[in-house]
């Protein structure tokens, strides 16, 4: 009995003493280095872009959207004298701006960004929000009355002298919000059309240069009961530009009254 308890005592010894010296040994063992987590590429800057008779504001519930998602958000003040001007302006604001680049425009501002984006490499994709987009030649009068249906006519405008043979065009108040806003509150409509910021009717005719849509993918939200911009010509310039298409019943402001699925649709050109 006393042999057998050595031996076992023994035994449980050996055991021990190779657990801890298969330990030491361990510890002693360089561990291998954990390799670092790749960081996530950064989200584009989305710059957003707003036509004429209206101001950055127009974006705000989009921009608000974009903002709590962390998106770098840019509502610039599109100045509104003219199609070569107000793309020069935007073109050099994008050239301060560095990594992607998203670009979002509503009705005129798509004349805007379809020239201030050519030739930028930073610029990864176009979002035409009921917007023109031209081609090289074309002028937004010659868009918007291709296709009947537009009720932004002269009849609903008041145009203002405000300098040397120069005259702004302003929504008059008694058709803003059937012509403009239709599915937003007259309250709101009312706010809208006193602060509404008018366009160099020189703008209507100038034609526009060569454009970026040829070469950077595009994306359209289509406003089918936009009262400005008839249906028939955004279907057409989607189609010729090879933009992927998203519909909504909504009226010209569709940023405005149907902001979720706007920023669903920037959403996506930005991923």
């Amino acid at each position: 009995m006393t042999r057998t308890r050595r031996a076992v005592l023994a035994g449980s010894a050996a055991v021990a003493t190779g657990a801890l010296l298969g330990t030491s040994e361990a510890q002693a063992r360089p561990r291998p280095e954990a390799k670092p987590e790749p960081k996530p590429e950064p989200k584009p800057t989305v710059v957003l872009v707003h036509g004429a008779f209206a101001d950055a504001s127009g974006w705000n519930d989009v921009g608000a959207r974009l903002i709590r998602e962390h998106h770098p958000v840019i509502v610039p003040a599109n100045p509104l004298r003219g199609v070569a001007a107000d793309s020069a302006y935007l073109a050099s604001l994008l050239a301060t701006i560095s990594g992607p680049i998203v670009l979002a425009a509503h009705s005129y501002g798509g004349m805007v960004i379809t020239n201030a984006a050519t030739g930028n490499p930073k610029v990864k994709a176009l979002v035409y929000v009921a917007a023109f987009a031209p081609d090289e030649g074309e002028s937004l009068l010659e868009l918007q009355t291709k296709y009947p249906g537009s009720r932004l006519d002269e009849a609903a405008l008041d145009f203002r002298p405000y300098g040397d043979g120069l005259v702004d065009g302003y929504i008059k108040k008694e058709a803003f919000h059937d012509v403009f806003a239709k599915d937003v509150p007259r309250a709101t409509t009312d706010l809208m059309q006193a602060g509404q910021r008018p366009a160099d009717t020189r703008a209507l005719g100038e034609p526009s240069g060569a454009p970026a849509w040829r070469t950077i993918p595009s994306y359209f939200l289509i406003a089918r009961n936009d009262q400005v911009l008839p249906v028939a010509a955004q279907r057409f310039m989607a189609r010729r530009a090879g933009s992927r298409v998203h519909e909504v019943g909504a009226s010209h402001v569709a940023m405005i009254s149907q902001p979720s699925v706007t920023a669903d649709l920037i959403r996506r050109a930005a991923r």
